[in-house]
């Protein structure tokens, strides 16, 4: 892994962090952001504060040392946060994991990641790579849930 693979990281986080802004942004009518249906579990509200969690955990306190303490349930819980809150939050998110990810060198990214998040540990670079697919992955969800509800 390289100082490029750092460069393709920030590019790919600030695209999808810039395209779930967008997402937020396009619902017709607030609502809907909090709605689900019959096998639609989670609201794309719920998968926007799950993303801005994650992201502040995984990056944002154990990389940028931004001392953010994730609430992890209650990203799948509350309810109603309004549109022009959950864009801050994103626009917040997307400042810390870019600073967070400036301060890389390519020897980082080979090192053992220092939480344990999977079955087993994992290098930091190993992380990142997974962490732009979960959000790639819940981005997708946010946008077919919009284009369904809204």
């Amino acid at each position: 892994m390289s100082a490029s693979l750092i460069i393709t990281l920030k590019t790919l986080f600030e695209r999808d962090l810039n395209k779930l802004k967008a997402e937020i942004e396009s619902y017709q009518d607030e609502r809907n952001i909090w709605r689900t249906e019959k096998g639609i579990a989670n609201s794309a509200g719920n998968l926007c504060l799950h993303l801005i969690g994650n992201l502040n955990t995984y990056i944002g306190a154990e990389i940028g040392k931004s001392g953010y303490i994730r609430n992890r349930p209650l990203e799948f819980s509350i309810k109603n946060v309004p549109v022009s809150e959950l864009l801050h939050e994103i626009k917040r998110t997307k400042e810390i994991v870019i600073s967070s990810l400036e301060n890389l060198t390519h020897k980082d990214l080979e090192k053992e990641y220092p939480i344990l998040v999977f079955d087993e540990k994992t290098s930091v670079g190993y992380l990142l790579v997974h962490l732009t697919t979960h959000l790639t992955y819940h981005l997708g969800q946010i946008n077919y849930h919009r284009r369904l509800l809204d």
